[in-house]
């Protein structure tokens, strides 16, 4: 695939459906409803599942749900054909008036910032999970949630599996672990066919670990090694996955890892932009042994293997840097080993 020169056409990549896409929208019966629409995975994910049920002639109604601080891309949505509504997933009243929906994807989530707000992250990320799956009891609901529930394991271990136990490292890894246990009673209360859709971590150009790796080595700032190993998943193969879960929802919640094959090393990743870029890599910290990895082997026994390849994901970031491409300006603080983001 050509590299990516511009934000329309990074944002066309992340919308175009694939052929799967488009079957499950083929499948698939009833409006879809994407709550916590605003952030930085929701928009593309929209335009998708509008675009793959326009290419099979499905009249879905694509609903976007959000506070949506961006008058802007409201108007982009509403122009895709997307439906949007604003609302505070944390007030029960507004909850209970959003239209019923036989297809929920959940985004909505809070990580950083939560050392200094501890109860607004356990709020959010407990909370409107239980005014969400009360709502939506009789929908399937697939609901993004993160590796970080798992422990940090060794850099051999192949990373944890979806049987394994779950043992979270902070209050945000903690309250993540709240927000499956919510959604898991409410599926074996109502029968409600959910599945935890445990991601880590999706990239963007404009954000994610391989990006701040990038831009820390392009710009002769630090590396950090504390994590010395991380997993990563094109956005738009997150986006498609979530999409396609909703055929794979069940009663019990299922879990399912979702990120790339490869267990990624940090220096290693560095080094290649160094190369790249022809500086010289600078490093900070002892080198960990462990690191928060996922094994995603089921995922891609279900869903296939991402489209993306790690090699055209590390061009890609590398073009996009050097360019001058735009930032969110989120760091992901992969290098966080104490769960304190």
């Amino acid at each position: 695939m050509d590299l990516i020169e511009s934000v329309e056409i990074l944002e066309e990549r992340l919308a175009t459906p694939t052929a799967l896409d488009c079957e499950t929208l083929r499948r698939l019966e009833g409006d879809i409803i994407i709550l916590g629409a605003g952030g930085k995975m929701g928009p593309s994910l929209a335009r998708r599942i509008r675009r793959a049920a326009d290419a099979v002639g499905k009249r879905h109604r694509v609903i976007a749900v959000s506070q949506f601080s961006s008058a802007p891309l409201v108007d982009e949505l509403n122009r895709a054909g997307i439906q949007t509504i604003v609302c505070d997933l944390l007030n029960r009243n507004e909850v209970v008036k959003l239209p019923l929906c036989a297809n929920v994807l959940f985004l909505s989530g809070r990580k950083f910032g939560s050392t200094d707000r501890p109860d607004l992250t356990w709020a959010t990320n407990t909370i409107i999970p239980s005014h969400v799956a009360s709502r939506y009891r009789s929908s399937r609901i697939v609901a993004f949630s993160t590796g970080n529930v798992y422990p940090l394991v060794r850099l051999h271990s192949g990373g944890s599996v979806e049987t394994d136990a779950c043992a979270p490292v902070g209050e945000y890894a903690q309250s993540c672990l709240g927000r499956e246990r919510v959604f898991e009673y409410y599926s074996r209360k109502y029968g409600t066919p959910c599945l935890l859709f445990r991601l880590n971590y999706a990239v963007d150009l404009r954000y994610g670990v391989l990006v701040d790796i990038a831009r820390n080595v392009f710009t002769r700032h630090p590396v950090s090694l504390t994590v010395p190993a991380l997993n990563v998943i094109w956005q738009g193969d997150a986006n498609s996955y979530a999409l396609r879960c909703l055929e794979h929802c069940s009663s019990p919640a299922r879990v399912l890892n979702v990120t790339g094959p490869e267990i990624i090393s940090v220096r290693g990743t560095a080094e290649y932009f160094a190369e790249l870029f022809h500086r010289k890599p600078v490093f900070k910290g002892k080198e960990g042994e462990r690191a928060f990895l996922s094994n995603a082997s089921l995922c891609h026994s279900l869903l296939g293997l991402p489209k993306v390849k790690l090699e055209m994901l590390l061009k890609w970031i590398a073009h996009w840097v050097e360019r001058g491409g735009t930032s969110l300006e989120k760091p992901t603080k992969f290098e966080v080993a104490d769960g304190r983001y």
